[in-house]
């Protein structure tokens, strides 16, 4: 099979050319500001965008989550449960796969194009007067990140919504997202991630992340590393915030892998909920899950009323995390990751080894240049090569970003992190890379084989393109 039909086989048809030229036309608006990755450290501007437009971030109650890995499963998770409890959501999460909407959904769903395009013509004229009075004061003008902020802030106020879950960019206190007040703040696990920006200690980060509690709010946690944990227990009482860890007053009591997810039951903070069907592989992802509850119980009834589990157990049935452990194609099975940091990097590969039964393994990685590279490549060893027995082999390429490393100095960071020059194949282009992962893959036995394409959101969102995803 050549590699066109090899794509063109699994396209799907594009959305009405007139709306996607409109969200591409919003899209290019907010890609002509400063990048995503050089959000400023400052909450004025959105501050002032919020006062200007009539403070649409208090439109709804407020569930907002920090932490390095798992804040948009989890996002999903207490996006689907109170779904199920008749509650109209609207969920902020970042950064997208495929397209800009999809970090803006209503009712579990992408905003509308045609919604997309409209909000963002009518703040248009609003956010124009910030950056004009933040040019006056030699300030940068809003950027990327704040400017799509603004943008969802507006949309759930124009729908409108019961209950916002809002997700990060990066870090909390001075993170765009943090001009809302939340009535639950949720804190996933925190590593190592954005060190250039958030500071190089596991309690340094959390420094960060804690700007997210609220006076009076409600703190939610996955297991923490203890200083980390100190930092947001400290916070907490600081802001007379209840709180609740994973591991002391709730977590996973139970679980069992299956075909398809796993089976797991969850010590929640008001009761105990059986046998709860979570679609999605790995330890981390049940964790996830029951900080979901935590949240959910915190929200509805400050943790003190029992969910009905059989509303827990319709609202994830359905349940889905693109680009996590995604299986996208069989015979031979291949599978989206989006981690990209060594700690995302282990808990995927954990999840791998627990739910596929391989005897090779194709791994196509593409890394950004503000990542531990080095890092990634030595828990790859660790995890694929020292703990196991099947066969692997790495695909090195890079995404079209222009933050994405260079396969050549990839492989020199793979050769640094052990792997031998036998086991490396690099392509320039992610599409040669993963159409000679499959045909290779394919040359065993049938399901012996399997193809993972992880190291960066940017690598995952091509790839979904490129099989019409």
């Amino acid at each position: 099979m050549n590699e066109d039909s090899l794509f063109n086989e699994l396209a799907a048809e594009s959305s009405s050319p007139a709306a996607a030229f409109g969200v591409e036309s919003v899209y290019q608006d907010l890609l002509s500001r400063a990048p995503e990755n050089k959000m400023a450290p400052r909450l004025d501007a959105m501050q002032r965008a919020m006062e200007i437009l009539g403070s649409p971030q208090d439109a709804a109650p407020v569930i907002h989550i920090t932490g390095t890995n798992g804040k948009t499963s989890t996002a999903r998770m207490i996006e689907r449960i109170l779904m199920a409890h008749d509650l109209r959501t609207g969920r902020y999460t970042s950064p997208h796969l495929t397209k800009v909407t999809e970090r803006i959904s209503i009712a579990g769903e992408p905003v509308a194009d045609e919604t997309f395009v409209r909000i963002w013509e009518e703040i248009q004229p609003y956010i124009e007067i910030v950056d004009q009075e933040l040019i006056a004061a030699d300030k940068p003008r809003i950027t990327y990140f704040e400017a799509l902020t603004v943008l969802a802030f507006a949309i759930f106020a124009d729908e409108p919504v019961d209950v916002i879950i809002l997700e990060v960019g990066i870090g909390g206190s001075w993170d765009a997202t943090n001009v809302a007040t939340a009535q639950v703040s949720v804190v996933t696990p925190i590593g190592l991630d954005h060190t250039d920006m958030l500071g190089e200690t596991l309690a340094e980060i959390a420094g960060e992340k804690q700007g997210i509690i609220k006076d009076n709010g409600f703190l939610v946690s996955a297991v923490q590393d203890p200083e980390a944990a100190q930092v947001l227990l400290d916070s907490a009482r600081e802001h007379q915030a209840e709180f609740r860890f994973e591991g002391v007053e709730f977590g996973v009591s139970s679980r069992l892998p299956g075909v398809g997810g796993q089976m797991i039951s969850v010590r929640g903070l008001a009761d105990t909920y059986e046998d709860l069907p979570v679609p999605l592989f790995g330890a981390h992802q049940a964790e996830n899950a029951a900080v979901a509850i935590a949240a959910v119980e915190a929200f509805l009834g400050g943790g003190e009323k029992p969910l009905n589990v059989e509303l827990i157990r319709a609202g994830w049935e359905d349940l889905t995390s693109p680009g996590r452990l995604e299986i996208i194609r069989s015979a031979p099975t291949v599978l989206l990751d989006a981690a990209h940091n060594p700690h995302g990097i282990k808990a995927a590969a954990q999840a791998f080894k627990e739910s596929f039964a391989v005897d090779k393994l194709n791994l196509v990685v593409g890394i950004l240049g503000e990542k531990d590279a080095v890092g990634i490549f030595e828990t790859i060893r660790e995890e694929y090569l020292d703990s196991t027995d099947f066969e692997l082999s790495l695909y090195l390429t890079a995404s079209d970003s222009p933050r994405a490393i260079p396969v050549e100095q990839l492989e020199n960071m793979a050769l640094d992190a052990g792997f031998d020059e036998d086991q490396l194949s690099t392509f320039e282009h992610l599409h040669d890379a993963v159409a000679q992962a499959i045909t290779d893959a394919g040359t065993g036995e049938e399901f012996s084989s399997a193809v993972l394409i992880t190291g960066s959101i940017t690598v995952i969102g091509e790839a979904r393109l490129m099989m019409g995803l």
